[in-house]
């Protein structure tokens, strides 16, 4: 099969035994598709940091998958970060993910460790400093909530790459043509680097729906129709997401798109799925 595409998965740190043993399983699951990488979260405020430090380590030194490592701004100064990113790199591991981050929970709007990193683009600079990591950043294609307007959160984005990123990594979307004009502007404004849509298959729709009202992601009405009436059938609500999924990526691979980042929620069965309805299977790996 032609126009295999390339994919990466995005875990988060699990909170305990059962979810570190439930991460490896699905890590073992995802590894013979031959993901690009695999991206490991850093919790809003920092909070994550020991969890994520342990399995970005475990991930790169017991498997074969290339990790990048989530790294915020929030609550660390210059030499903090400075220090988990150096010890990442003397452990072999070469990807961020460069994040500004997010204040924890009631801790109001952002703002910057008075010794830290300002926000993503000097993050990104700051780790270009210490070794040539190849570093990834968000992107927004509704926008960044914080964002005073759209041109500033691409004017935003452009300075991100031009500080030293390789690739752009979105805010998972529902409304494929909300993409493709986030995408053209993108180059429109001299932004050349890979914007790798973020893909997030629904496991459970109302939460989707919470989560996408705090970020600013829309979810159209159709979806609503689809899932309507699905909450307590878990069986027939996975096929309907494998297919709204599938729907989506093959009208980005339509448009010229050949990567994509699946949002996992450290669940394999839905992405493994995608994936393999894209072409991908084990063992095979994009040429």
């Amino acid at each position: 099969m032609s126009n295999i595409p390339s994919v990466s998965f995005e875990f988060f740190p699990p909170h305990n035994d059962d979810g570190e043993k439930r991460l490896w399983d699905v890590t073992a699951r995802l590894e013979p598709l031959a993901p690009a990488f695999v991206s490991v979260t850093y919790g809003a405020g920092g909070s994550t940091r020991v969890r994520t430090d342990r399995v970005v380590r475990r991930i790169q030194s017991e498997t074969g998958i290339d990790v990048a490592a989530h790294l915020t701004c929030v609550g660390a100064s210059k030499a903090d970060i400075d220090e988990i990113a150096t010890g990442w790199w003397e452990a072999g591991i070469r990807k961020i993910v460069a994040l500004r981050g997010d204040m924890p929970p009631g801790a109001g709007a952002y703002n910057p460790h008075p010794e830290g990193y300002r926000n993503a683009e000097d993050l990104v600079g700051g780790l270009k400093r210490i070794a040539d990591f190849e570093i990834s950043v968000a992107a927004y294609p509704e926008s960044h909530p914080d964002s005073l307007s759209p041109e500033a959160d691409i004017d935003n984005l452009k300075r991100k790459i031009d500080a030293g990123a390789t690739r752009a990594i979105t805010q998972y979307f529902f409304d494929t043509d909300l993409f493709l004009r986030f995408r053209d502007r993108a180059v429109a404004a001299g932004i050349t680097v890979p914007v790798t849509p973020g893909i997030l298959p629904v496991t459970n729709f109302a939460k989707v729906v919470e989560f996408s009202a705090r970020c600013g992601a829309t979810v159209p009405g159709w979806m609503a129709d689809l899932f309507e009436g699905l909450d307590d059938d878990p069986e027939t609500r996975k096929f309907v997401a494998v297919s709204v999924a599938d729907d989506q990526c093959q009208r980005l691979q339509s448009e010229g798109i050949d990567n994509f980042h699946f949002y996992t929620l450290n669940r394999a069965d839905l992405s493994y799925a995608i994936c393999w309805r894209l072409g991908l299977r084990p063992g095979k790996i994009k040429a």
